[in-house]
């Protein structure tokens, strides 16, 4: 009886672990193809349209960690205010720790340029369409991780791989 108990007990102070790391949001972008895939509750929510890197090295690759939010980001490097229509930044700001940054460097954001989207055109940042952005970020809290990738292997092996996936 004592062994029965005591393996319940060791089953049982695994199992919430492994709950809670499927549980746990992950955004994932893949590069190859320039989409984005929000992971959460161990399922793909939603997969987005994206635009990255000119080249293959400006958009950092790895797993970082979303460090800052925003509502309609100032743009420092042009002194455009967050809210402007010549902004470039959109209306939402999701900024991630990538190369040692704080997030206020790289970042998933909006963009006032649609037609963008879909492109190797940015200078490292993940650009989408402001409403895909907008939702994303309602869902998405500071310390969530984030993928970035170039990658043949699809988003659902991708999040397993990475625990995100049940």
């Amino acid at each position: 009886m004592r062994l029965l108990i005591a393996l319940m007990l060791c089953y049982f102070s695994f199992w919430p672990a492994a709950a809670s790391a499927a549980s746990k949001p992950l955004i994932i972008i893949n590069k190859a193809v320039n989409q984005l895939a929000f992971v959460q509750n161990g399922k793909i929510e939603s997969i987005y349209p994206v635009a990255t890197g000119v080249t293959t090295t400006l958009t950092p690759e790895g797993l970082f960690t979303v460090k800052v939010k925003a509502k309609n980001p100032y743009y420092r490097k042009k002194n455009i205010p967050g809210g402007a229509p010549n902004n470039p930044l959109g209306t939402r700001w999701i900024g991630f720790d990538a190369n040692g940054t704080d997030g206020r460097t790289y970042g998933i954001h909006g963009t006032n340029n649609p037609q963008s989207i879909g492109k190797y055109i940015t200078q490292g940042c993940v650009r989408m369409h402001n409403r895909n952005v907008e939702a994303l970020y309602e869902k998405v809290p500071t310390g969530a991780k984030v993928l970035i990738v170039r990658s043949n292997e699809s988003f659902a092996a991708l999040a397993k791989r990475h625990g995100a996936l049940q």
